[in-house]
């Protein structure tokens, strides 16, 4: 679809060598997103767009920024040492540590964030985000969730 990836790695290592925290680059690149984020709603409004509009924006917004980002990655389900047919798909991947979902909806469900803690299980990663442009203000419509932090 729009798959492309710019790295940051380098320059967010620096930011955080010495501390040698992982969970500190995962913080930083959270607020990022959360920044570029809120440029996408400000800049094409909401709510009132389509969930894809506002991922491959925001997708876009992370690129201009020089973070490093890979969309709709399908990732294999292993049950019991067998890989399931259908993989699950990740809205956004940012540098291979913090998984991105995107909605669009006037209300948040509680499966949306069950959805993300599924994919974060599944990855061994530790922090996604639940960004919801359906909101008025996106500030309202963003959820972090962690996996063991």
């Amino acid at each position: 679809m729009f798959k492309d990836c710019m790295s940051t790695t380098d320059e967010i290592n620096a930011k955080t060598q010495g501390r040698g925290d992982a969970e500190k680059i995962e913080n930083i690149l959270a607020a990022q997103v959360i920044d570029a984020a809120i440029e996408v709603h400000r800049t094409l409004g909401g709510p009132g767009l389509l969930e894809s509009l506002y991922e491959e924006a925001l997708y876009q917004e992370l690129r201009l920024r020089n973070i490093s980002v890979q969309a709709q990655i399908q990732i294999p389900v292993i049950y019991k040492g067998y890989i399931l047919r259908n993989p699950m798909r990740l809205d956004l991947l940012i540098d291979d540590k913090v998984i991105i979902e995107v909605k669009a909806t006037e209300q948040e469900q509680a499966v949306h964030k069950a959805q993300v803690l599924t994919y974060l299980r599944l990855t061994g990663l530790k922090l996604g985000l639940l960004l919801n442009f359906g909101q008025k203000l996106l500030r309202d419509g963003i959820e972090r969730i962690v996996n063991d932090l």
